[in-house]
């Protein structure tokens, strides 16, 4: 760096004033270069440290130059307070502030220890002048312009648009198999050429709308907050309501076939209840999951990082791989490797299969039973193929992209996976609660004479639980793979409230006083949150938190007239104890999915819980499934839409409008098609048109059957047969325990530091029916993207990680929708060896360990003295 750069002059800022955490000072307190430089090899490790590019660091001089020792001191508490045990945050940091803080002699003989100080000053302002997260500066700026047009008259139409599309689309084709859905990334793309047509066209025609002020139908340049609205209403608009699931199994005649399901009053009521509580409840966690700086939200970063490839004009050249510069623009980036994917995937998922399921091995012996459990794709672990696939999409099947999350969050869960494979194994080749009988890795239900399940043989024409005819049939049984599954989700429930208590019990404490301040309308003590992306977003008016009540009372409202006013034979207090539960999980669960970008669903415990509530009535359970488990989901997914609002300075009131709205057209719009769709002749039979063969609606209606009708008393209460899984609730508690103290007793372990404990476990729950083969091509990218890119290429892969991400992603959705309605929609297939030899042997067809004859059933284990129905 040379001594010219050194000497900028950069407007600076100061820790003083009542203003704010930063203000503006004049010109003459600018410190001289020589208060704070460090030498060249000190600065270098400083930039390495903090992932920090060199234009990043010389911004952070002049604001490091106007801190006092206390400011520092004062500022690296807090930073030690909230980031300790984040393992996000760079490691190194957090070794020197230890040190600044442990050592007394720093602040007593200050001028010993001079380094050591000029340096926290300027690790201080480089983490409270930005985030102090490399990803979320490579697409967030930390400057912002109020003025910027937002909620203008443009932004409105086509999000409003988009959302009738959205959710028109998304509900028709939910019933299809394969399912059909449109994703927010998608209309990002669609609606760019829309916002730019508008800008060119559309006259600037002004108007004013009462109490909204003065309006343009075209206020100038389509910009990237008005593009961001529209992509968040979409993001709303096409989370269908859960409730269809319910609809569909009253309504249909294979099912519980309850007529007054049709009646659309119901329908949109229960619809209603479910969509808003969920977005009432994201509003009053924000100051736990949105505002605070840790919490990150990886998965929307790719999002902000396809808008400003879009809308960027500013192009740097970088410094990259094979000692070259790159210059090429994020805009044309993104065009390049979009149209790469969007031609690439017809190969592995139309033309050439085989590179989908590359399980070569088994191609050698297709039939020998032990390869295809070691190395297979479909019907095996993969435990051992060492590249198994050259699908970019089989890396995202569980929504994690190695390019997106945090390194440590793919490591963890590959970690996990691979380790209950192991598990799996044993439990399989020793035959151990008779999985031998069962395909290794299934996540169907099977009865005893390995054959899938057949629900109807346990229940009376109403669908309720007909104890005769299940002690004349089955007990309900589980693959080796799909038992372990249960096991960690009752491990990740504990492990997840242990470890935010343990780990962030500080910034919760913080997040119920900022809370409570605000529902009294006092001042906030919101000093920890002022980093530079809360101080811009001070400048909107906020949403106050009475709004957020507000709308989840009137949810709760809807959803007790829709259970009263019907004959549901359900209490309407499936609604106060689904609620109960979501508010129990939703701060661990919100905190677990923004600094990881993994996301603990709680449909096992909602299914566990309403099936001991309401045993033996199939639809209170399923009530108590949708006001438990979804109203967590739907709270998490708008709380992301809430970081991307925060990251992109949209004004709160506008975010909050822009949900609520796409929110109201989705739920309606959805309610509608479903009314529609409830009366096609054949729909959800073998021979339904257009392939509506509802895959969804047919397995939620097993899981109602079997955990509401039959109950989970059976099969995991104490006389059940897999009542050992129950274990995992304890085990969760005491993984996470031993980490916490292990880290206490090594807290410089990097290995330690980077383990989590919650990703672990969530690796065990990918089993049944992905195999190992899903995950494993995700560790080599992410040590390529996150470790060593990014470690020696800093600047390059800020530039172009996510971009590439966006546009890997958004080519297979494009180029996905175009090949189903083109060469899938008509039926056309490439008949060769390539499409053909992945479902040879036993990739086809999963083998067994044991076989049984025609009409000969296996055992139950755990009582050998009765040999009743199970």
């Amino acid at each position: 760096m040379s001594s010219d750069e050194k000497k900028t002059a950069i407007t600076t800022v100061t820790t003083s004033g009542s203003e704010g955490l930063f203000q503006t000072t004049s010109e003459k307190d600018v410190f001289t270069p020589r208060a704070i430089d460090l030498d060249e090899t000190r600065e270098k490790a400083v930039e390495d440290e903090l992932n920090v590019t060199e234009e990043d660091l010389l911004e952070a001089k002049a604001i490091a130059a106007t801190l006092t020792l206390e400011d520092v001191r004062s500022m690296m508490e807090s930073v030690l307070r909230i980031h300790e045990r984040d393992p996000n945050f760079p490691h190194a940091v957090i070794m020197r502030i230890q040190e600044f803080l442990g050592n007394e002699d720093v602040f007593e003989n200050p001028e010993k220890h001079e380094e050591l100080i000029q340096e926290m000053k300027l690790e201080a302002a480089l983490i409270t002048n930005d985030s102090p997260y490399a990803e979320v500066r490579a697409v967030v700026d930390n400057k912002d312009d109020p003025t910027t047009p937002c909620s203008t008259v443009r932004a409105w139409t086509i999000g409003v648009f988009f959302s009738f599309f959205l959710a028109f689309v998304n509900q028709l084709f939910s019933v299809r198999q394969p399912a059909i859905s449109i994703e927010s990334n998608v209309v990002q793309l669609l609606a760019y050429p829309l916002g730019k047509a508008w800008e060119r066209w559309v006259p600037d025609y002004r108007f004013t709308i009462p109490y909204c002020g003065e309006h343009s139908l075209n206020p100038g340049k389509f910009n990237k907050k008005e593009h961001m609205l529209i992509a968040i209403m979409a993001n709303t608009a096409k989370s269908l309501p859960y409730t269809q699931y319910i609809v569909w199994t009253q309504v249909l005649p294979q099912f519980f076939n309850q007529a007054y399901a049709r009646n659309f009053g119901y329908q949109i009521l229960i619809a209603l209840s479910t969509n808003f509580i969920g977005y009432g409840l994201a509003g009053l966690t924000r100051r736990f999951i949105v505002y605070p700086t840790y919490c990150v939200w990886p998965a929307s970063l790719v999002t902000i990082a396809l808008n400003s490839a879009l809308h960027n004009d500013v192009n740097p050249t970088v410094p990259g791989p094979f000692k070259k510069l790159y210059s090429i623009s994020r805009n044309r980036f993104f065009m390049y490797a979009f149209g790469a994917m969007f031609v690439y995937f017809w190969f592995p998922n139309f033309l050439f299969e085989a590179l989908t399921y590359f399980s070569w091995m088994t191609w050698i012996a297709p039939d020998n039973l032990n390869l295809e459990i070691l190395t297979g794709f479909q019907n095996g672990l993969g435990l051992f193929n060492p590249w198994p696939t050259f699908d970019w999409n089989v890396l995202l099947f569980d929504g994690l992209d190695p390019l997106m999350v945090p390194a440590f969050s793919t490591l963890n869960r590959a970690f996990g996976m691979f380790m209950f494979g192991f598990i799996i194994l044993g439990v399989w080749y020793t035959n151990t609660w008779n999985t031998g009988y069962l395909p290794i890795n299934t996540n169907r239900v099977w009865d005893h004479f390995g054959q899938r399940y057949n629900v109807s043989n346990a229940v009376n024409a109403q669908g309720m639980y007909d104890h005769e005819k299940f002690m004349s049939y089955s007990s309900a049984y589980l693959g080796a793979a799909n038992a372990l599954v249960y096991g960690c989700f009752f491990a990740i429930y504990s492990a997840a409230v242990t470890h935010v208590f343990l780990f962030h019990r500080y910034e919760i404490t913080m997040g119920f006083r900022n809370l409570w301040a605000s529902l009294r309308r006092k001042k906030k003590d919101d000093s920890d949150y002022k980093d530079v992306h809360n101080r811009l977003m001070a400048a909107y008016p906020e949403v106050s938190e009475w709004w957020y009540l507000g709308t989840l009372l009137v949810a709760a409202a809807c959803g007790f007239a829709g259970i009263a006013a019907y004959p549901t034979y359900t209490t309407t207090g499936v609604i106060p104890y689904g609620v109960a539960l979501a508010l129990i999980f939703v701060i661990p669960i919100g905190v677990i999915k923004a600094m990881t970008g993994i996301e603990v669903t709680l449909n096992v415990l909602a299914e566990f819980i309403g099936g001991m509530f309401v045993e033996g009535n199939a639809l209170a359970m399923n009530f108590f499934k949708s006001f438990g488990y979804v109203t967590v989901a739907h709270a998490v997914s708008f709380a992301n839409d809430l970081k991307v609002a925060h990251y992109l300075k949209i004004p709160p009131r506008h975010t909050f409008a822009a949900q609520m709205i796409a929110t109201f057209i989705s739920t309606f719009v959805c309610t509608g098609v479903i009314a529609f769709q409830v009366n096609i002749e054949d729909i959800c039979q073998p021979n339904a048109p257009m392939r509506f063969y509802c895959p969804g609606p047919t397995t939620f209606f097993t899981a109602s059957v079997l955990w509401g009708t039959i109950g989970p008393l059976k099969v995991f209460g104490h006389k059940g047969q897999y009542k050992e899984l129950l274990l995992g609730f304890p085990i969760g508690i005491v993984v996470t325990v031993a980490v916490y103290f292990l880290l206490k007793r090594f807290p410089k372990n990097k290995v330690l530091r980077q383990f989590h404990p919650v990703a672990f476990w969530y690796g065990g729950l990918n089993w049944a029916p992905y195999s190992f083969s899903y995950a494993m091509p995700s560790i080599p990218i992410a040590l390529l993207s996150w470790v060593y890119i990014r470690k020696r290429y800093l600047a390059f892969w800020s530039k172009y990680n996510f971009v590439l991400s966006a546009a890997f992603g958004a080519g297979i959705a494009i180029s996905g929708l175009v090949m189903l309605f083109s060469v899938q929609w008509v039926g056309i297939a490439v008949e060769w060896w390539g499409n053909e030899q992945p479902y040879v042997g036993c990739e086809g067809t999963a083998c067994k360990l044991y076989q049984l004859a025609k009409g000969e059933r296996f055992y139950p284990w755990w009582n050998p003295d009765e040999v009743p129905a199970p």
